[in-house]
């Protein structure tokens, strides 16, 4: 009889567990592969905000003069495709008055207000090439957290930090964002 409750017991433990993941997982990435699946990560000093870059090489800033980083990056829609699904849109523009060649962007996400590497929930790179001066592309994304990795989301109210690198030939420049998607 004891070991039969105890069965019982470890089942509701566990699909209670699952249970709690699956309502807690919410998030607007997938949770990605390891950390060498992107290479060299380059990193630049992070500033906060999506619209605003920090140099860790070239000149950073857009030729004309002005102020502005050299790149610009937003995301522009999330729309939710399940529990822990989102399709994520961003758009990436090149401020500079030259063309930028072997642009390169790396995504990290973590859990809460951390950057710390144990709090990362998804990681992705996506190669852009060629950008001509003042040009802007944009990409759509599908990108799902595991449960687990919903679940720290949620224990951390809802609070992701972003952080962008956008790598080119002569520019770095890297973007923190946070955002609370639960």
């Amino acid at each position: 009889m004891r070991l039969v409750l105890v069965g019982v017991a470890v089942v509701l433990m566990v699909g209670a567990g699952v249970a709690g993941a699956f309502i807690a997982g919410v998030g607007p990435f997938d949770s990605g592969g390891d950390e060498e699946e992107l290479g060299d990560y380059p990193t630049g000093t992070p500033v906060d905000g999506g619209g605003s870059g920090s140099d860790d090489g070239g000149s950073g800033t857009a030729s004309d003069g002005d102020d502005l980083p050299a790149y610009y990056f937003e995301v522009t829609e999330i729309a939710e495709c399940g529990r822990t699904c989102r399709d994520v849109t961003v758009e990436l523009t090149n401020n500079r008055d030259e063309r930028a060649n072997d642009v390169v962007v790396y995504v990290k996400m973590f859990a809460g207000n951390s950057t710390d590497s144990d709090d990362r929930v998804w990681q992705g790179k996506e190669d852009i090439g060629t950008m001509e001066a003042t040009d802007a592309v944009s990409a759509t994304k599908r990108v799902e957290l595991s449960y687990s990795d919903g679940y720290r989301t949620r224990q951390n109210g809802g609070w992701v930090t972003i952080r962008t690198t956008v790598r080119s030939e002569d520019v770095t420049l890297t973007f923190t964002e946070r955002r609370q998607v639960a």
